[in-house]
């Protein structure tokens, strides 16, 4: 199976993320000092964080996942520094949209 997960932090920032295996014990590559940045010492004692599936398939290309990561990532906005941890695709600015 082939999943699109959203992983959620107690600051209510988002990373998604893809997995081709579907590993139960797997949270991503996103930048640990990026996330590490957000959280004072004591905040990082104890957390928890929440992964859900956004989307799944058995028999999907990698293709298909890499576009489907891009679609979920762009959703939900996670390439915003204010809401998520991706920072690729690169985020956008309505400014540079439409110029």
């Amino acid at each position: 199976m082939k999943v699109i997960y959203k992983i959620t932090y107690p600051n209510g920032k988002i990373y998604v993320g893809k997995d081709l295996t579907d590993s139960i014990n797997y949270f991503g590559s996103a930048a640990h000092a990026i996330i590490a940045a957000d959280f004072t010492r004591e905040q990082r004692r104890d957390f928890t964080i929440r992964r859900e599936i956004l989307w799944e398939s058995e028999d999907a290309s990698d293709a298909e996942v890499n576009a489907q990561e891009i679609h979920w990532i762009r959703q939900l906005q996670a390439n915003d520094p204010a809401i998520g941890y991706n920072r690729w695709p690169k985020l956008k600015l309505k400014s540079e949209a439409t110029s």
